[in-house]
């Protein structure tokens, strides 16, 4: 949930985690350093494809095709920067780690490769008609500062914050096990079995809906690829995984 222009997250141990919402203008100077890089990398593609051009090179190609593979190179630096740097640097690109963004899910978990995709590739919608008109007026809007990439993706982006030893929150016990249920997948007779649990616990003993939650949480987490830890909410955990697995399923 967002409040005063923050995203509150409750991680599975019940800390509340809390991340200033960027706005326009943090968002738009990380914005302007990602495009001066990319303007930077254009100018020694057309250096390269002008040495190219003017020298020879591959002569069996000619000219016109030297210019198309530049075309295409620019297309694929243009869509694909963000993309790529997003989905390798946990939601950053160099503009973000630089002005101290990051890109996460609408449930505080690093987003992946699929977020990172499907949210740039709204940027060509969010750029009309120029100068990303459509996604600054959607972020005015948005009680989340969002433009229609992040919509679509399901993402938000925040300013990160130092926690103790100078490592930012992110890098955090509470963020690293409220990311934790990503790694594991659930089989479809593993998340019936949850869904079920989740549905009929209100009208279950608290006692006995303390003890499923438990068993079924131990022995979802018992495996060769977990680490059989303590779950010390094991129905925060359930409702985690089943989330998960629900918005997997939207993606397919």
């Amino acid at each position: 949930m967002s409040s005063d222009d923050k995203l509150i997250i409750e991680t599975p141990e019940q800390t509340a985690l809390e991340f200033p919402l960027a706005g326009i203008g943090s968002r738009s100077l990380a914005l302007a350093i990602d495009m001066l890089l990319q303007f930077g990398f254009l100018i020694i593609l057309g250096t390269i494809a002008g040495i190219i051009s003017i020298a020879g090179f591959f002569p069996q190609f000619g000219k016109q095709w030297t210019y198309a593979i530049l075309i295409l190179a620019v297309f694929i630096l243009q869509f694909g920067y963000f993309s790529f740097f997003e989905a390798i640097w946990n939601g950053r690109t160099p503009g973000k780690r630089w002005t101290h963004l990051r890109v996460i899910t609408d449930s505080g978990r690093p987003i992946g490769t699929q977020e990172a995709i499907l949210r740039n590739l709204m940027r060509i919608v969010d750029a009309l008609p120029s100068i990303y008109a459509v996604g600054i007026i959607t972020s005015l809007i948005s009680p989340q500062n969002k433009r229609i990439g992040d919509y679509v993706a399901g993402t938000v982006v925040v300013h990160e914050r130092a926690a103790e030893g100078g490592q930012t929150i992110w890098d955090s016990p509470a963020i690293q096990t409220l990311a934790a249920p990503q790694s594991r997948t659930l089989s479809p007779a593993e998340l019936q079995l949850v869904e079920a649990f989740l549905e009929r616990r209100t009208s279950l003993q608290e006692d006995i809906r303390r003890n499923m939650a438990r068993q079924i949480a131990e022995r979802l987490n018992r495996g060769p690829h977990n680490s059989h830890d303590i779950i010390p909410e094991p129905e925060k955990y359930l409702e985690a995984l089943a989330e998960q697995a629900r918005s997997v399923a939207r993606f397919r």
